[in-house]
């Protein structure tokens, strides 16, 4: 019986050992502004206006302003909507978190993320903007298809926050 046990436990140990899901995958993206943190603050600081300085939104509705568990819904010139969540609103620190609240595979490859985006102090006078996301792929799987795997949720959220940031540094830097 003892052995029995043993090599049931083996087999069930291997097995799990084989079997996983997803792991979240990290996004980081900055950018150097010339201009001072207020000034790119009062470009991005409103949760509800991503459409104002992010260049693939079409359009971008809120609801809540900009306290915890407020919503907005991003529609992207690609097509299709995503909606998400505020998490965390820091004025004073130039800094806000949020989280995806309704997934859109088919717009973003990913089925979770919570992302901040701050920005601080750099240099004299200057800025630095950062980006991060902690993701899950589209396909929560252990074997997902390609478009749906992490390398696609990398670099579609990738892609995403560069493009925004790239915008940024030049709406920000022309109105000094």
């Amino acid at each position: 019986m003892k052995q029995l046990l043993a090599i049931l436990f083996v087999a069930i140990g291997t097995s799990l050992a084989f079997a996983h899901g997803p792991t979240p995958q990290k996004v980081e993206e900055t950018v150097s502004i010339s201009a001072p943190p207020e000034a790119v603050w009062a470009v991005i600081g409103d949760f509800a206006n991503l459409a104002a300085w992010h260049p693939l939104v079409v359009n971008c509705t809120g609801t809540g302003g900009n306290n915890t568990g407020a919503e907005r819904t991003v529609e992207l010139k690609s097509g299709g909507r995503i909606t998400e969540g505020l998490d965390e609103y820091d004025a004073a620190g130039h800094a806000y978190s949020y989280r995806l609240a309704k997934e859109n595979a088919e717009v973003l490859p990913v089925s979770s993320y919570s992302a901040t985006l701050s920005v601080r102090p750099a240099g004299e006078g200057g800025s630095e903007v950062v980006w991060k996301a902690s993701l899950y792929r589209a396909d929560t799987g252990n074997y997902p298809p390609e478009g749906r795997d992490d390398a696609a949720a990398t670099a579609a959220m990738k892609a995403f926050f560069r493009t925004g940031l790239d915008n940024l540094k030049q709406m920000a830097e022309a109105r000094q």
